[in-house]
């Protein structure tokens, strides 16, 4: 009997400890507040104030799963399903998708990396936007207007096959490339690329981002219900640079993204066309400074300042609209998973000449442009994390 025994013994406390180098998290975000914006149109050539219960702006609500598995010799299996929902509907976000936000699994390795496969972040949401202030403390409200850099992450990318290196001294980096899954093999795909490298208080980052017809198909990189902009070709690059020294963190970051041939964004009910006129191309170019200090463990006030310069090109002339957005933030942690915080941005916009609604104000928060070229939407809200 004994000789039995032994042996399933010792089976056992390897199964035992097998399971316990596996793991899955169950994790989540709730974020409800509410929203005065002063100036929204209803229908064209009419506009009112409007107050909203809104969900999902410092952060985006969600639940998820993670997990890793020890294959052995540092080698690990890694996944990730995460849902992003509205509080007040109980609707899917992410044009009604199940697992919208992030749904990949891969290999990771400490000394070589990680690769994945799956709907995910791009490099620019990688690297470059936790330099910003919407895609590091501010969120949704206090992104570029009409999120056209993708740092607020507007859409996320299908079919990628992801590689994130390990920190190298400080240095990461890593990038995408996200198949069309059509017979014509550059039809809605994309690739990006990016790096960070910090040191000390000092973050510097920088990525680049190329898709081909984004929008133009459900199944491709960039799906038709969730680009931000529906063009021939989209392309971003930017740089970004933070510095913290004490309490205080400052940060200075320039983005350029340009569409040729765009046709819509989903931020505008209307045609980015005026008239009978065709758009050649959409450039917007984003300069923003933003700072942030933390008045005590549990509260910090944030600021932040956008000047984009736009460069429109039509077939009936070519105009420079300019956006101006002020941004403030202030939030206290009433506990270790639950804070309490307000926002309020301001968005002006002069040169317009577009003939568009690209020529009205419009905080990135809202429903709706300002039938003038002035918008100012403020929020009170409740964030619990768990």
């Amino acid at each position: 009997m004994k000789k039995y025994l032994l042996p399933m013994a010792v089976m056992s406390a390897c199964a035992t400890s097998a399971f316990a180098q596996s793991s899955v998290t169950l994790y989540g975000v709730i974020d409800e507040g509410l929203n005065y914006t002063n100036n929204q149109q209803t229908t064209p050539g009419n506009s009112s104030h409007v107050w909203e219960m809104e969900s999902g702006f410092a952060q985006g609500s969600r639940w998820g799963l993670k997990g890793a598995e020890d294959l052995g010799g540092g080698l690990k299996a890694v996944f990730r399903l995460e849902n992003g929902f509205d509080l007040n509907s109980g609707m899917l976000n992410q044009g009604g998708r199940m697992f919208g936000r992030q749904a990949y699994v891969g290999l990771s390795q400490e000394q070589y990396g990680t690769v994945t496969m799956g709907r995910q972040y791009d490099a620019l949401v990688d690297f470059l936007a936790p330099t910003t202030a919407n895609g590091n403390w501010g969120g949704y409200m206090l992104s570029h207007p009409y999120d056209n850099d993708n740092t607020d992450n507007s859409f996320r990318v299908n079919n990628t096959v992801k590689y994130t290196s390990p920190s190298l001294s400080g240095l990461q980096f890593g990038g995408t490339y996200s198949f069309s899954n059509d017979t014509n093999f550059a039809n809605n795909r994309q690739y990006s690329i990016g790096g960070q490298y910090a040191h000390g208080g000092l973050v510097i980052a920088g990525a680049f981002l190329q898709a081909n017809n984004p929008g133009a198909s459900s199944g491709g990189a960039i799906a038709s219900n969730d680009a931000n902009f529906t063009a021939a070709l989209q392309r971003i690059f930017g740089a970004g640079v933070n510095y913290t020294f004490g309490s205080a963190t400052a940060g200075f970051v320039y983005t350029n993204s340009y569409m040729k041939d765009p046709t819509s964004t989903v931020y505008l009910p209307g045609a980015l066309a005026a008239g009978g006129s065709t758009l050649n191309s959409l450039r917007f170019q984003n300069f923003e400074l933003n700072g942030k200090y933390q008045v005590t463990p549990a509260f910090f006030v944030g600021a932040q300042y956008v000047y984009t310069y736009a460069n429109y090109d039509a077939s009936s002339g070519t105009v420079h609209p300019k956006y101006q957005t002020f941004g403030l933030m202030a939030d206290y942690n009433v506990s270790k998973r639950t804070d309490f915080y307000f926002q309020t941005a301001y968005q002006h916009v002069s040169s317009g000449g577009t003939g568009t609604q690209l020529d009205d104000a419009m905080v990135p928060s809202a429903d709706n442009p300002s039938s003038t070229n002035n918008q100012v939407s403020f929020r009170i809200a409740i964030r619990h994390k768990f």
